[in-house]
């Protein structure tokens, strides 16, 4: 991977991004949707360019023909957006809920989607239900295709300015994904999918109305998102497909995870609950963990012991073999069919 061209292409991002937040007066990263969106439209600036001086419309065309996209493979051009995307949250002070969720953490969790799912399965359908700018989703995308497995992907969010952002995200890789601007936790018009992939918002859902068609919503006051979510997940994963999401660490220690513990047992299996390094984050209140649950049918069966682990400090070399290695065990001994 060249660090060179990555920084390159990320410069020249940039550069085309402050151009058009000081000729339009946008935040940052609605100036690299805009950006976004004229290079992977032929890498000509947009039809309503009357906006734009034409001394902008000349500089933006001429940078524009310059950039390195054909000679970088994808996980060099998502790195390279990926530093914008972070630019961007920094300079626009995006909420936490919007923040990126680390490359780190989504190669873990395409470690697990790869060794949870059957060997002889070489295409699924993915979906992330709360897929902000991409990352993430691109992410795991990009380690499962590594492996020759065929990836179809899927993202809802309800944010347009972060649907635009994983769109180009996507597209300037070359890849495809279907896109659906919505409330995830309204119906959807979505095929049951393989595996549900997502790094959860966390907070109250403010529709009390539409919450009560859950299960795990609150009795009174709002309910937790992040639960509703999970749910909703689980009613669109195929039978003995799985579900795996960042969440909060004491994801089971509040008062209203009784009714996501008794949902979770109803209609999935509680497979495994993987605790994240404690240096990735802040504080111990903001840390989070993975949780991987399988919906019941087909194949599906509860593991004999589930997978409770402590991941090390991604560093950390010989600890992170050992870790891969508890999973592997794990597998052969709970889930190979």
């Amino acid at each position: 991977m060249s660090q060179k061209e990555i920084e390159r292409l990320f410069s020249e991002l940039d550069t085309s991004v402050q151009l058009l937040q000081k000729e339009l007066g946008v935040s940052y990263l609605e100036g690299l949707s805009e950006t976004g969106e004229n290079i992977v439209d032929g890498r000509k600036v947009a039809q309503d360019s009357d906006r734009l001086s034409d001394q902008a419309v000349k500089v933006l065309t001429s940078l524009y023909q310059k950039l390195p996209l054909n000679k970088m493979d994808s996980e060099e051009i998502r790195k390279s957006f990926q530093l914008a995307l972070l630019k961007g949250a920094k300079s626009d002070q995006v909420q936490a809920n919007h923040q990126m969720t680390p490359d780190a953490i989504g190669f873990i969790l395409a470690y697990l989607i790869e060794k949870v799912i059957d060997a002889d399965i070489k295409k699924i359908r993915l979906l992330d239900p709360a897929i902000g700018t991409g990352n993430l989703l691109s992410t795991v995308y990009n380690s499962l295709t590594l492996k020759k497995i065929e990836v179809e992907v899927e993202g809802i969010d309800n944010d347009d300015l972060l649907l635009s952002l994983a769109l180009i995200n996507f597209e300037l890789q070359g890849q495809k994904l279907k896109l659906t601007h919505q409330d995830a936790l309204t119906d959807l018009l979505l095929d049951p999918v393989d595996v549900v992939v997502s790094d959860l918002p966390v907070g109250f859902y403010p529709i009390d109305e539409n919450a009560k068609r859950f299960k795990t919503s609150s009795n009174e006051g709002h309910s937790y998102a992040h639960h509703l979510f999970i749910e909703q997940s689980i009613y669109y994963l195929k039978d003995s497909g799985y579900g795996v999401f960042l969440v909060p660490t004491q994801l089971f220690e509040s008062k209203e995870s009784a009714a996501l513990t008794k949902m979770i047992q109803s209609e999935a299996f509680l497979q495994g609950m993987l605790h994240l390094p404690k240096e990735l984050f802040k504080s111990e209140q903001s840390r989070k963990s993975i949780l991987l649950v399988q919906k019941k049918g087909g194949k599906a069966k509860q593991a004999k012991q589930v997978l409770l682990a402590q991941i090390p400090d991604f560093k950390n070399q010989t600890s992170m073999q050992h870790f891969m290695q508890e999973v592997e065990n794990w597998k052969q001994e709970n889930i190979k069919i």
